[in-house]
């Protein structure tokens, strides 16, 4: 969800982010697609995939959702945590809490950096 709202809000030439995760499903969750979709982004064809030490040490910023240890080591990478609860099986009004939360932080931080998109 972060990686999307990042994508749609910030300015490509500027910056851009890619989504990973420490334990990733085959699939997006439907809540998930759900709740994106009613926001107005498409994430039924999206490919979850793992994140690994390679592709946090290409990030300039990193950005964590509560994976703890499992979190890759990065030299020089100080990590972000969002503490965001997995939505993964939640109920549809509580999915989109968090994708509202999420979203928020995104807008907060593209601001913060002056990433916006003009």
């Amino acid at each position: 969800m972060a990686a999307a709202f990042f994508n749609l809000l910030a300015d490509p030439a500027l910056a851009r982010a890619e989504s990973a995760g420490t334990a990733p499903g085959a699939q997006v969750h439907p809540e998930v697609v759900t709740a994106m979709r009613e926001a107005g982004l498409e994430l039924s064809g999206a490919a979850p995939r793992r994140l690994t030490a390679a592709l946090a040490g290409r990030a300039d910023h990193l950005i964590t959702m509560g994976c703890g240890d499992a979190c890759p080591v990065v030299p020089g990478l100080v990590p972000e945590d969002w503490p965001f609860p997995d939505p993964r099986g939640r109920p549809l009004d509580e999915v989109r809490a968090i994708r509202d939360g999420i979203r928020a932080r995104v807008v907060a931080l593209l601001a913060e950096r002056g990433w916006q998109r003009s």
